[in-house]
């Protein structure tokens, strides 16, 4: 399949400052059009169709995903569906009514004005901007997917600025919109350029009521610095993830169940993303000891690497990989408080595990630290230089113990906990950053009753 010219990034050119420009505009024109009176129900209707279509093997985009996505992106044809498989087998109209109904307070509040019982007769409407840009990473494409159905469920126009080199698979969802409605696809528009095109973003800027961003710290910053007096803003800059195994479930019986659990968080997009785990805390006390749970999960990562292999990379990152494996090699050959565990062919995956419970960052592509903790309050204290930089935390742990758990971490900073083996799968309504993921792109307007 040959994908028709309908985005700018179809296109093999770099746009110029006056072709974003009109582009932008006339997603905006499109929108007063196709999408502003469009009811939230036919919205809800047509990206669910949009979904499910992308769960047939033989729909043509799907196909083409991972066909062509492992050239394109690094990642192995196996994760790529696994990663295709977990974002759109939750977007379906149950999900997507739960989201607005979460956000909003209310599943019709873009149609119309609407109470709920809680709010004492008020009637408010929610309001998506006119237009978005969406500015996106490109380490792994569900950002990017959820920002555009995001916006397409507030019934804005958008245009997704994609990472050079990263817009394949925006644009693969945004022409499998477009195959379902025409009308709902010409309502977007993606494009890409390298940075530093100031004059560019400059002129897409004048025309936008709302931008996203998610990338570095930095970025996000001379961004927001950059926009037009009255240009909302909503960033998510980066973040760190790790993950807690209670003594509890260190046991033979516990690692049988737990075990491939946490194989998958760090198999998941081959550990990119905020959502990965950098580190494994395991708590003392439990009858397997951190260092026998680092050699089994070793032997896991490798039966692992058979069914999902891990994906291409660069020259320079295998060679970071090596770099750190020969440290953690001569520092494991004086020191027993120090083991490395590494696949004999190539840099397929690595553990390592060290008495040293500081949090330090992984290199990441199935490069995974293994640390004990005396107990929740210690892992606290040695995270606290990341605290603030902290998204996911996943915890294995006895089912009874994971909300008081959860209490302490969401007390400390952490703005989600799940389960082990699920931190590269939130739900649809998940608050990124601790952040609304629809309420905050949306104004209101109030209407008061008559008083008495």
């Amino acid at each position: 399949m040959t994908l028709p010219d309908y985005f700018l990034a179809d296109v093999d050119a770099e746009p110029t400052p006056a072709l974003v420009q009109e582009a932008a505009r006339t997603v905006r024109r499109n929108r007063a059009r196709f999408l502003a009176e469009r009811s939230t129900e036919d919205v809800i209707e047509t990206l669910a169709e949009v979904a499910s279509n992308w769960m047939d093997p033989e729909d043509p985009f799907r196909v083409m995903a991972l066909e062509q996505g492992p050239e394109l992106s690094g990642f192995s044809r196996e994760v790529l569906q696994r990663g295709v498989d977990t974002f759109f087998g939750r977007i379906h109209r149950d999900s997507l009514e739960a989201l607005l109904l979460q956000e909003l307070g209310h599943g019709r509040r873009l149609d119309q004005f609407a109470t709920v019982e809680a709010e004492f007769g008020s009637r408010a409407l929610a309001r998506g901007p006119e237009l978005i840009a969406h500015f996106t990473a490109g380490n792994v494409p569900v950002p990017a997917w959820f920002s555009m159905l995001a916006g397409l469920l507030v019934r804005s126009a958008q245009v997704i600025k994609c990472a050079c080199g990263a817009d394949f698979f925006p644009r693969l969802f945004g022409h499998s919109i477009y195959a379902v409605d025409s009308k709902l696809g010409a309502c977007l528009e993606i494009a890409t350029w390298s940075g530093g095109h100031r004059d560019i973003e400059e002129h897409l800027f004048a025309e936008v009521d709302l931008v996203t961003a998610t990338g570095r710290n930095e970025t996000l910053s001379q961004i927001r610095g950059r926009l037009p007096e009255g240009v909302r803003f909503v960033g998510h800059g980066h973040k760190v993830s790790f993950l807690l195994a209670t003594r509890e479930v260190l046991s033979r019986a516990g690692l049988r169940q737990w075990l491939p659990r946490i194989v998958d968080d760090i198999v998941a997009w081959d550990q990119h993303g905020c959502l990965s785990p950098h580190i494994i805390y395991a708590e003392v006390g439990g009858a397997v000891p951190a260092e026998e749970l680092s050699a089994s999960l070793a032997s896991a990562l490798e039966e692992r690497e058979e069914l999902e292999p891990r994906g291409r990379l660069t020259e320079e990152e295998h060679a970071t990989i090596r770099m750190k494996r020969d440290f953690y090699e001569i520092r494991a050959a004086h020191s027993t408080e120090t083991c490395i565990w590494s696949s004999k062919k190539g840099t397929a995956w690595t553990v390592v595990f060290e008495q040293d419970p500081l949090f330090q960052l992984s290199c990441l592509n199935r490069f995974i630290y293994v640390k004990p903790v005396a107990q929740l309050e210690e892992l606290l204290r040695v995270a606290e230089p990341v605290r603030h930089q902290v998204s996911t935390v996943g915890v294995a742990c006895p089912a009874s113990k994971l909300e008081s758990i959860a209490h302490e971490l969401a007390h400390w900073g952490a703005s989600r906990v799940c389960p082990a083996g699920q931190m590269q799968d939130p739900p649809l309504a998940w608050h990124h950053d601790g952040r609304p993921p629809l309420a905050d792109l949306v104004l209101w307007t109030d209407l008061e009753r008559i008083r008495d």
